[in-house]
């Protein structure tokens, strides 16, 4: 069993489904009024699903590869009725996002690694920073010995709040003054994990799309240096997205990865949207594991992320 594999608690498929809730809501309300008065999948009926996945923020990569692959089925069984459409598509759904990869988000490389170092990367207002926070705390939950580093240091806020997660989750940080380099912030966290025999370090960093030669250049630096303390190091990029602005974040995700190796997705604020079916393009789309999901604003409503899991949930009433 991967490490945080134990993460999961027992309230977390409440917890998911409530999560869920607006998504599913709208998702098979769209989805009933497609398939209105027609008994057969036929021409209509899968040009109306289409509109129903692209309107629900899956993608429109997603959307035809499931289509397309309902199409076949469709047309080697010519039997196939639009009551059985649910059980296709939610078998399509899942196929589409690629292998469950939960237990293999550098779990076994956790225990072996001292310190596991995680850069975290994306946009201001995503939740970046309180996604660290609630990491922190569940890392430090599990007897990992964590140091923050806050290398976002364009915003005195994020530096503020990092601190005060350092505080709440009681774990060490390394901070310095706003305008400070960010490589130096990171450098001198892996300096001081390296020294305390840390397990973990989350390392924030400042996301700003407006100029992605600068965003690419400062993330480089950032890894160089990193790697004169230790040469594997970054061992997990994370790219943090808001779930509730739906195709912008898809876009966000396609900036973040021409502009750097992503290795991991966090998916955030699924609990206040409907646009939960991102998580489905997502995942499609870039071929990047999602490592978490956030369901709510409590600690244990950052979720190691399951496919299997989430498609159960979107899936079942």
């Amino acid at each position: 069993m991967g490490f945080f594999s134990r993460f999961r608690s027992k309230e977390d498929n409440a917890n998911l489904d409530k999560g869920l809730s607006k998504t599913k809501e709208s998702f098979f309300g769209k989805l009933a009024r497609a398939v209105a008065g027609k008994s057969t999948i036929d021409v209509d009926v899968l040009d109306n699903l289409e509109e129903v996945l692209i309107s629900s923020d899956v993608g429109t990569k997603a959307t035809i590869r499931i289509i397309e692959q309902i199409e076949s089925r469709v047309s080697k069984d010519k039997y196939l009725g639009t009551e059985e459409l649910q059980s296709i598509l939610r078998e399509e759904i899942a196929k589409s996002m690629g292998e469950s990869k939960s237990e293999l988000y550098g779990f076994d490389l956790l225990n072996k690694k001292t310190p596991f170092v995680i850069l975290v990367v994306g946009v201001n207002g995503v939740g970046k920073t309180t996604s660290i926070g609630k990491l922190a705390s569940r890392f430090k939950a599990e007897g990992k010995k964590v140091v923050l580093g806050a290398a976002d240091t364009f915003r005195a806020a994020a530096i503020d709040q990092l601190r005060i997660w350092s505080d709440r989750a009681q774990v060490e940080i390394v901070a310095k003054e706003m305008g400070s380099d960010p490589s130096s912030v990171a450098y001198d966290t892996l300096k001081l994990a390296l020294e305390k025999e840390a397990d973990v370090v989350l390392i924030d960093t400042a996301g700003r799309l407006h100029n992605k030669v600068n965003l690419m250049n400062e993330l480089a630096k950032i890894r160089r240096v990193l790697q004169k303390l230790m040469p594997d190091a970054p061992h997990e990029v994370l790219l943090v997205l808001d779930a509730s602005t739906g195709q912008n974040a898809v876009e966000q995700a396609r900036q973040f990865t021409q502009a750097t190796e992503v290795t991991g997705l966090v998916l955030t604020k699924l609990d206040g949207t409907a646009k939960g079916g991102v998580v489905i393009g997502i995942s499609s789309e870039f071929g990047i594991p999602v490592r978490f999901i956030g369901v709510g604003e409590g600690i244990n409503d950052l979720q190691v992320f399951d496919k299997n899991d989430f498609v159960n949930s979107f899936f079942e009433a």
